[in-house]
């Protein structure tokens, strides 16, 4: 088998964590064993708002690195507040409620300023470097992802100099991205950032998205082939540890403030007042960054003392954790902008082996995954009495020792089979060469 030189251009890698960095991390795991070669182009001095020093055990020694120096505006303004700069850089910038002079200026330089985003100053001398390696080491494809869409710009302007084949994968959408809003965007920089997404997605030559919704959004912007390359889950070898005693509803990941489901708590509430059983085993577990605003709420149900919060964790832990709950939580925020989000996190919870509750606006893609794979239930923000009752029906179902789910179809979202079908998209360059 013939092998193929891919270069790709991320921002999010080992050691960074969170659910940026997993989706490259397991295609280059897996993309040799289809022939393809992966040279992987990252920040020499990134400043990433998690951590995770595991998954650094998951890059093959045999994995060509490429780093350069990136100007990081984020660092530079922690001086202002270490933590209001983390957040902006996390991208938790939802929290409408409270905000402080620095917060809403951060927030209009981010939008207005620094376009499309804040790692903007990393493309010139990316272009610079890489046209000569690319030139150099006769790469002919190169794959940029974002977030943050200013690696798109570096795809750009290496398509515009030299001769090479560019795939631009979009993890999230760009300009309807929900947090798009708050950036407090001018005219002209609304303007600026639809004209750039609407150049990168006419220049590429092929588009990967990680939804249909996506998919749909951009065949209204251009007529290159676009093809919807999910996310999915890995085969982690982790420890087996026995289901929780209690019966635990657990929510593994950041907790935003607009994914702040007070249906869910007053369920919860309602059935501790009215079940005395259910109130001696239920248990609430958050695993991740939780917002101010979603702790304050769940404070206002009477919850706290059935809440274990246990903060962010390495991504082993969390998959610990995912397989010894009784209940998975998957919280999406209820808005059209938000349809076309399908969590990283769906695919690793389908594969745990637990029931997964989700709740999120109508006609979500990743309602239909949850419903074509029978991994779980979800419901709208209007559904009360439904979740109440279903949330009812799995604690049923826990104290007969029967809660369980009976999945089908997942193998077709595993990263070795997605790598399968993202090194077919690669191999389409090198079919139109021959011929």
């Amino acid at each position: 088998m013939s092998t193929n030189k891919v270069l790709i251009i991320t921002y999010y890698w080992p050691p960074a964590g969170g659910p940026g960095v997993q989706r490259w991390l397991k295609f280059v795991k897996y993309l040799p064993d289809f022939g393809v070669a992966p040279i992987v182009y990252i920040p020499e001095n990134p400043s990433y708002p998690l951590l995770d020093e595991k998954l650094l055990s998951d890059v093959s020694d045999k994995t060509i690195i490429l780093r350069n120096k990136i100007f990081e505006p984020y660092a530079l303004a922690s001086f202002l507040s270490k933590n209001k700069t983390k957040k902006l850089g996390a991208g938790i910038i939802t929290q409408k409620k409270k905000q402080s002079f620095i917060e809403k200026a951060m927030l209009w330089i981010r939008g207005n300023i620094f376009i499309p985003d804040a790692r903007v100053f990393w493309v010139k001398p990316s272009v610079k470097y890489l046209k000569k390696y690319i030139q150099e080491n006769n790469i002919e494809t190169i794959i940029t992802t974002g977030p943050p869409h200013s690696l798109h710009l570096i795809g750009l302007e290496l398509k515009k100099q030299i001769k090479v084949n560019w795939i631009a994968d979009f993890r999230d959408p760009w300009t309807t991205i929900g947090y798009h809003k708050e950036l407090k965007l001018s005219k002209w920089a609304r303007a600026k950032h639809k004209a750039l997404e609407k150049e990168v997605l006419t220049t590429c030559d092929t588009i990967l998205v990680t939804s249909p919704t996506t998919k749909l959004e951009f065949e209204m912007l251009t007529s290159q082939p676009i093809e919807v390359i999910t996310n999915g889950y890995d085969v982690e070898k982790i420890e087996r540890k026995p289901l929780d005693e209690n019966f635990t509803l657990a929510h593994i990941g950041s907790f935003l403030s607009e994914r702040n489901p007070k249906i869910l708590w007053g369920s919860l509430s309602e059935l501790i007042h009215e079940n005395e059983a259910f109130a001696n085993h239920f248990k609430l577990k958050l695993i991740g960054a939780v917002s101010r605003e979603v702790l304050q709420s769940i404070s206002e149900y009477n919850l706290d003392n059935f809440v274990q919060n246990l903060g962010y964790v390495s991504h082993e832990e969390a998959l610990i954790h995912q397989r010894s709950s009784q209940v998975l939580l998957l919280i999406e925020i209820d808005s059209e902008d938000t349809k076309c989000i399908i969590p990283g996190k769906l695919f690793e919870y389908m594969v745990s082996e637990r029931p997964i509750l989700a709740i999120g606006p109508k006609n979500s893609d990743f309602e239909n995954i949850i419903k074509q794979t029978n991994t779980g239930v979800f419901y709208q923000y209007n559904e009360k009495n439904e979740l109440k009752s279903q949330i009812l029906s799995y604690f049923s179902q826990y104290l007969d020792n029967n809660l369980k789910v009976n999945a089908v179809g997942l193998q077709k979202y595993s990263r070795k089979n997605l790598t399968k079908q993202l090194a077919m998209t690669i191999s389409k360059f090198n079919i139109k060469k021959q011929n």
